[in-house]
């Protein structure tokens, strides 16, 4: 793409965490999915840069910042990426992330509530367990063994592109083993969000519809009628995107429409 304005790293927790930013306007954070890049979110990201600035940021073991001595944990790279916020002197603002990076951009929410004004959670469950049991069945395959077989995706290509260390494939495959294998829950912790929130989900998913409604629950969706004028309607919002899966709604084109009313909206 052309239209990157500046790029760099920044130091932060003994990384050189990569980000780009494209396009002008309020500042947006876009965090990949696991193995994943920034340009993972293809057309997305240059239609999400036509109304903001868009600051993708690649996480560590991923694309452009290379890996170091510590394990993947959703904590730690949330912690990374409120350091960079600080760093450039951008918070709070609002963040946008997918899977994996959903993951993150919802923990970044939970520690860092000073640097998050507003968050968008794409195709996450607010625990481990929301997962369809074939997907936690395929999380314990996802080792670096496994890495070599995927060397024929455009996951791999993108990474091998940009990668500081591209042989580095198989140990970032091991990290997210080691990352999804654990048990994780959110759940006691989404209820005291105080920000809005919008959640992203495709309408055939990796969770099934009614993890899907717990987690709309604890933002306070779905308890009751909004009311004729939707004055009783929650902080929290919710789409499904249509004919989308969760290999597929990071590069929709659809996934965009579906944020743009959330981010264009004015925060009271």
């Amino acid at each position: 793409m052309n239209d990157v304005i500046r790029s760099g790293y920044v130091p932060v927790n003994g990384l050189q965490l990569y980000y780009e930013i494209h396009g002008a306007g309020e500042p947006l954070v876009l965090l990949h999915g696991g193995a994943g890049t920034v340009q993972s979110f293809g057309p997305n990201l240059q239609a999400l840069a036509t109304y903001r600035q868009v600051i993708g940021v690649e996480l560590q073991a991923h694309g452009h910042t290379a890996d170091i001595d510590r394990p993947l944990r959703y904590e730690l790279l949330a912690d990374d990426l409120a350091a960079l916020i600080r760093y450039l002197n951008l918070g709070p603002l609002d963040v946008m992330g997918f899977s994996l990076g959903a993951g993150v951009a919802l923990q970044s929410a939970i520690r860092h509530p000073d640097c998050v004004r507003r968050l968008i959670v794409i195709s996450t469950p607010c625990r481990r367990d929301g997962w369809y049991p074939e997907i936690l069945a395929a999380m314990h395959k996802m080792t670096g063994s496994a890495a070599e077989g995927m060397k024929a995706s455009p996951l791999y290509a993108r990474y091998a592109r940009v990668a500081p260390r591209p042989q580095d494939w198989p140990v970032l495959f091991d990290k997210l083993h080691d990352l999804l294998v654990r048990e994780n829950d959110w759940s006691k912790d989404i209820p005291a969000l105080k920000l809005p929130v919008l959640l992203v989900f495709a309408d055939a998913d990796a969770m099934p519809p009614a993890h899907i409604a717990e987690f709309f629950g604890l933002l306070g969706g779905g308890l009751r009628d909004a009311g004729w004028d939707g004055a009783a309607r929650p902080l929290a919002q919710l789409a499904i995107v249509p004919n989308t899966t969760h290999y597929t709604i990071d590069s929709c084109p659809a996934l965009a429409a579906a944020v743009e009313p959330f981010l264009r909206a004015r925060i009271s």
